[in-house]
């Protein structure tokens, strides 16, 4: 039996969850975005959606690797996702004014760069993730999931969320402080995969596989 015949199929579970989450983007950002994010019914949709986002994203990489089901199309379609939902809501987060834009920029750079890269160096150097990849990733989910929230903060929304009361806003502070942790690492994390890149590259070149026979 040939390598080829036993592949799975792109037509599985953990593939169609990865498609539910690149559909789920745009009706994240329209819900994150509705009514100029000062909708507390519309913010809770919001958070919602991305949860059952961080939730099927657990669920497919586990059942992909329990059932052998790791196709190509995941290997693509999974990092995309994942940046996708994250990256609309840093772009959401920092339109409605919960996140500074600068906080954005340099995330959404350090992952699209750190994605794309992998992308192209799939089929010469695998890469497992990191610790602080995964700290990272883990940070980056409670930093935004609690910054969906409809929070209240100073006069943000016009006071539109004042339910909450004062636990509300300690809570969105500490939203902020899982943020900069999530910044921290996502800067950390980024150095550390360029540099295992580059020592997997000089480890597979040709010049250290003759010297390693020598």
């Amino acid at each position: 039996m040939t390598t080829e015949s036993v592949r799975p199929s792109n037509l599985n579970v953990p593939n169609a969850l990865t498609v539910l989450r690149i559909l789920l983007v745009p009706v994240f950002g329209w819900a994150l975005l509705h009514d100029g994010g000062d909708s507390s019914v519309w913010r809770w949709v919001a958070f919602a959606i991305f949860a059952v986002a961080m939730i099927t994203d657990k669920i497919d990489g586990d059942l992909a690797r329990k059932h052998n089901l790791v196709t190509d199309f995941g290997k693509i379609a999974d990092p995309i996702a994942d940046k996708a939902i994250t990256g609309m809501a840093f772009v959401g987060l920092s339109l409605v004014g919960e996140i500074w834009w600068w906080v954005t920029i340099v995330v959404l750079l350090r992952e699209w760069s750190v994605t794309l890269l992998r992308l192209s160096v799939l089929k010469d150097v695998v890469l497992a993730a990191s610790q602080s990849g995964k700290i990272k990733t883990t940070l980056q989910a409670l930093a935004l999931g609690v910054l969906l929230l409809p929070l209240p903060h100073g006069r943000a929304h016009g006071g539109a969320f004042d339910a909450f009361g004062t636990p509300g806003e300690v809570l969105f502070y500490l939203g902020q402080v899982a943020l900069a942790g999530a910044v921290a690492m996502t800067m950390w994390s980024g150095y550390e995969f360029f540099r295992d890149v580059v020592r997997a590259r000089r480890a597979a070149s040709p010049d250290a596989a003759a010297k390693s026979h020598q």
